[in-house]
């Protein structure tokens, strides 16, 4: 078999595509919702509803469970990569995306003769729920997909 008919046949990898696919999608359409205009860039942007990290890591973790056991190696590694990704989302990031928001309004309020360029990205990390969403997401994506 071709190389390409042999990532298309992996589960494992579909299951996370997919799960990112999905995520982003829904993540466009509910931040148009929400703000009432749509923005092409969240397709590929990072932070909101659902956090597309932890529906593709969980995807992984849970398809690899499913093709290769959960006794697996590769199940225990996605499983590990899983929970330290989801851990990053909630924490580290989110505390990234404080920041950015702090920084950004200070920014704003030193005048200055020229205008400052700088402007922080404040979409960077996730709620405790977005990143539920995102695992719940993942694991019945990689289930359908799966089985």
């Amino acid at each position: 078999m071709n190389t390409l008919t042999l990532l298309l046949q992996n589960k494992i990898l579909l299951s996370a595509f997919l799960a990112w696919s999905i995520s982003q999608v829904s993540k466009t359409v509910l931040y148009a919702i929400l703000y009432h205009q749509f923005d092409i860039t969240r397709l590929k942007g990072d932070g909101g509803m659902p956090s597309s990290h932890s529906a593709t890591v969980t995807a992984a973790a849970v398809s690899s469970g499913i093709v290769c056991g959960v006794g697996s190696a590769v199940f225990a590694i996605s499983v590990l990569f899983a929970l330290i990704t989801c851990h990053d989302a909630m924490n580290s990031r989110r505390e990234i995306e404080k920041h950015s928001a702090v920084l950004n309004e200070l920014l704003k309020s030193i005048e200055r003769e020229e205008p400052l360029e700088v402007v922080l990205k404040e979409f960077v990390g996730h709620t405790p729920m977005q990143v539920l969403v995102g695992i719940t997401l993942g694991a019945v994506i990689a289930v359908l997909v799966c089985l």
